[in-house]
């Protein structure tokens, strides 16, 4: 998808493993130590062994057999306890690792601008979020410490074939050729393909949503077909990128599987032809060959493991690519815009601004507009005339192609995100019920918020008499799995929200649009009241919101064709008072 979010490069993925792993140097040192020496436990036994078939070649007693026997079950003992304890290192060290990681990626979420995740589509974001998540948890819990443990237990392994023998190496190595080559084939093509693989699936997430959100306006104009081409050119997409990662997989693993096979062999057979040349005895022949069989697990691990990697990596970039958005919004910026010329206030101002969605379709055109200082503006015109999008751009949530949004002065596209949402904030008709208590609810907005603020609020919305009629009133759990709310009992928590949060401009998109006319209208007067003194941006398309406000702008075809008050555009008789006839009739 050309407008995804972006994906990190290699060297930004392996700078931030490094990192996120470095904050933990106890955990990794306790982890490694204890496989290691669960390793080093688990070597001993094949190093016995050898010495035991030494011994009853040559014909020891029955008391150094047993006391041979005796220190084998020790060790192997030793080394199930060492593993047990090792492997909960690990799993602390990977937990601790995975939380910090899901709780950087929601900060990183969180402060996406909302034009950003509009230009990407819902569905990259929320398979970044679900299956990417996912995918990575398993990499950072299991395949981490296991490559971890499996790289550990291959050089102890070798060292003690070296101590076992010199010699007896070489039949170890001759399986290295082989892997090497087939990891780096392997390696140079699984990154790419598995990035193609998860972007496949963005696309049919993206797709299906938004044919189950759009569904009666698909079956209203009959795109039911063109709407399934589209979920078979993602399904046919996603099994041709999964199809390519299967095919690397079924190349690669059969070349490590050969590889496991030709240390032991090798061994036995090269081991036999030393030590009839009487360079080894036959008690390190057995040994090595015992080693050169442990071998194959930790091999075989690590290039299992190696998959998942790949799987991790590619989902690791893409987390970490929601970081670094191609554009840099206003939420985006970090340091305060110098002031423009002229007195600073709380005045937002709009001057001459264009916007496209797409290169070359401007939607609003040369729009100017100086909303007064704690006047109400309605903004009212035909759908698609641009208001919502005005309203956007007034709010900081998008940056005009052209001219100016400012506010005391500066440009919103300069002020950091903590700083603009103390001047402007935008409701829209989208709203969010969060999992946990209504008071939780209000209260995000202001955590430092105290029970009689969040009640007030409630009360400035005409909600507080719902809310203390719930179970638990204002304590009730609402959100997925909660005590159900009404669309229109969520709208107005997202206004509480609002006055909370009491930044001096509010932008209101059809706030009240699902709330019956009659409370809608009580609703209105009551914030007006609550905030007065304050300016109010309320685009609406029922008239009674213009006819109770200062000024109205009427928009068509992304310009801004009367602006006065209600009265004054009647008696002037264009569209406004067409509209309002239309409406009041």
């Amino acid at each position: 998808m050309s407008n995804a979010l972006p994906v990190a490069d290699a060297q930004q993925v392996r700078r931030y493993a490094r990192e996120l792993f470095r904050r933990h140097p106890r955990g990794l040192a306790a982890a490694l130590g204890l496989h290691a020496l669960a390793a080093a436990a688990g070597l001993v036994a094949p190093r016995l062994l050898g010495d035991l078939v030494e011994g009853i070649s040559r014909g020891v007693g029955a008391v150094t057999v047993d006391r041979i026997a005796l220190a084998i079950a020790g060790f192997v003992v030793a080394q199930s306890v060492l593993v047990r304890f090792a492997h909960l290192a690990s799993a602390r060290l990977g937990e601790r690792v995975l939380a910090e990681l899901r709780e950087e990626f929601v900060d990183r979420v969180l402060a996406l601008p909302l034009s950003t995740v509009e230009r990407a589509g819902t569905g990259d974001l929320l398979t970044r979020t679900s299956r990417d998540v996912a995918a990575l948890s398993r990499t950072v819990r299991f395949a981490a410490p296991e490559t971890l443990i499996a790289a550990v237990t291959v050089l102890l392994i070798l060292g003690a074939v070296v101590l076992t023998g010199p010699l007896l190496v070489l039949p170890c190595l001759l399986a290295a050729p082989m892997l090497v080559a087939g990891t780096r084939w392997y390696l140079r093509r699984a990154p790419a393909g598995y990035l193609r693989e998860n972007a496949a699936y963005s696309d049919i997430t993206d797709g299906i949503s938004e044919t189950v959100e759009g569904a009666r306006t698909t079956e209203a104009l009959r795109q039911q077909a063109r709407r399934r081409a589209r979920t078979d050119a993602d399904i046919r997409r996603s099994y041709a990128a999964e199809y390519y990662t299967l095919n690397l997989r079924t190349v690669f693993f059969p070349v490590a599987e050969i590889g496991y096979l030709l240390p032991v062999v090798g061994t036995l057979l090269l081991g036999g032809w030393f030590y009839l040349k009487g360079w080894v005895s036959l008690g390190q022949v057995t040994a090595a060959t015992l080693y050169a069989q442990q071998l194959v697990d930790p091999v075989d691990r690590l290039l299992s493991w190696l998959d998942e990697f790949q799987v991790g990596g590619a989902s690791l970039a893409r987390l970490l690519g929601v970081a670094e958005p191609a554009d840099k919004p206003a939420e985006a910026a970090d340091k305060p815009a110098e002031a423009a010329a002229g007195s600073p206030d709380r005045r937002l101002a709009a001057h001459e601004v264009r916007y496209a969605y797409r290169a070359g379709h401007d939607v609003l055109h040369g729009v100017t507009l100086v909303p007064r200082p704690g006047e109400k503006l309605a903004m009212v015109g035909p759908s698609g005339a641009g208001k919502s999008t005005l309203g956007r751009l007034l709010a900081g949530v998008h940056a005009p192609r052209a001219g100016t949004v400012s506010v005391d002065g500066r440009p919103l596209t300069g002020l950091p995100l903590a700083e603009l949402r103390t001047h402007v904030a935008l409701v829209s008709q989208e709203h969010h019920v969060f999992i946990g208590t209504l008071a939780d609810n209000v209260a995000m907005v202001r955590p430092d918020a105290g029970p009689a603020e969040v009640r007030a609020a409630l009360a400035a919305v005409d909600a507080l008499e719902w809310a203390e009629a719930l179970p638990d009133g204002l304590d009730t759990r609402v959100g997925a799995g909660g005590h159900p709310l009404s669309p229109a009992q969520a709208q107005q928590l997202a206004l509480a929200r609002l006055v909370l949060a009491d930044p001096h401009t509010l932008v209101l998109d059809e706030a009240t649009s699902l709330i019956d006319p009659r409370a809608a209208r009580a609703l209105e007067r009551s914030l007006a009241a609550v905030l007065q003194g304050r300016t109010v941006i309320a685009i609406a398309h029922r008239l009674f919101s213009a006819h109770d406000a200062d000024r109205v702008a009427v928009v068509e075809d992304g310009r801004i064709t009367e602006l006065g008050s209600h009265d004054e555009l009647v008696a002037a008789g264009g569209s406004y008072a067409a509209l309002w006839r239309s409406w009041h009739g």
